[in-house]
């Protein structure tokens, strides 16, 4: 979902100018190169990677989230094309700089608080160790964030695939009957988070996820929401983060123009299994060590690297 908010700044720039340098300064946060790269990457010219991370907070003041969703743009300016690859949050993974410990991916953040660490570069370290491969930059949104965009937007319609009933934020339950619907910022975001109660579990909950964010996309882009980006950038500027200097904006958003119809998902497949975890035997996703090295192999392909050492291989 959050390809949206990984353009949403360039967008600003081309229809606004520079003039919206000091909100939009607010969101952007440094993050060190990795330690898997030699040298900073030019985003005009070299294939990069973007971790995209959908926390669970409420407020951009909590400390207490999770990662909710996950997911690995990797982009190659050279050939126009993007790959995105989504980690799933039970995904039993070792946790970046706890000596060894496992446990879901989803809990990187909470160990980072432990450790006293930045939470974004435990997740991080995470992913690149899970794949061996450099994360670049991240941008992170939260419940908030996608609530308040889609309602400056105006709202979203959908074609609801089947009647289903889902939690809102807040409590309040909102009911989906099937057919085309208008949904506003609170029941876009129950409408995309829904998953048990799909027949299809994560693949039909990522096919909800895209029908919104093609069409706030379309909305980005649309001459009709100019004079709504003053309010656009107050509520990206309170909800959403990213690594992004001023000047890569402009160019992140002209490599998505490039790429957009060259857009592959790439869907990892896990094995289903439950664990030992905090006192409970806790549903957790595996994945075997033939598909971690399939995924490794397509993204380090996509962005050109050459790992000097094999992936860490997590055994079922």
């Amino acid at each position: 979902m959050l390809i949206l908010f990984v353009v949403i700044g360039g967008f600003l720039l081309y229809h606004v100018g520079y003039s919206i340098n000091d909100t939009v300064n607010k969101t952007k946060k440094e993050l060190k190169l990795s330690a898997k790269r030699s040298k900073k990457v030019n985003i005009q010219k070299d294939p990069f990677t973007v971790l995209l991370i959908g926390t669970d907070g409420r407020s951009p003041y909590t400390h207490n989230w999770r990662p909710d969703v996950l997911m690995i743009a990797a982009i190659n300016p050279k050939n126009h094309s993007m790959k995105i690859v989504s980690i799933p949050r039970d995904t039993y993974v070792e946790i970046a700089n706890t000596n060894g410990a496992k446990d879901k991916i989803n809990a990187a953040a909470a160990y980072a608080y432990q450790k006293k660490i930045n939470p974004v570069q435990n997740i991080r370290e995470t992913v690149e160790n899970l794949f061996h491969i450099p994360i670049d930059y991240y941008a992170k949104v939260n419940f908030q964030g996608f609530t308040d965009i889609v309602n400056v937007l105006g709202g979203v319609d959908v074609n609801v695939p089947f009647s289903f009933h889902s939690k809102t934020i807040g409590g309040k339950t909102a009911y989906f009957e099937k057919g085309p619907a208008h949904l506003n910022g609170s029941e876009a975001l129950a409408y995309v988070r829904m998953r048990r109660n799909d027949p299809e579990g994560d693949k039909g909950r990522n096919k909800r996820q895209r029908e919104v964010v093609q069409q706030l996309v379309d909305k980005l882009t649309s001459l009709n929401v100019v004079t709504k980006f003053p309010e656009l950038v107050e509520t990206v500027s309170n909800n959403f983060e990213y690594s992004f200097s001023l000047s890569e904006i402009a160019s992140l958003s002209h490599s998505y123009h490039q790429s957009k119809d060259n857009i592959e998902e790439i869907e990892i497949q896990t094995t289903p299994s439950r664990k030992y975890l905090g006192g409970v035997y806790a549903y957790i996703e595996l994945i075997p060590e033939k598909e971690q090295e399939r995924i490794s192999k397509i993204l380090q392909q996509q962005i050109e690297y050459e790992p000097s050492t094999k992936a860490n291989i997590y055994p079922l």
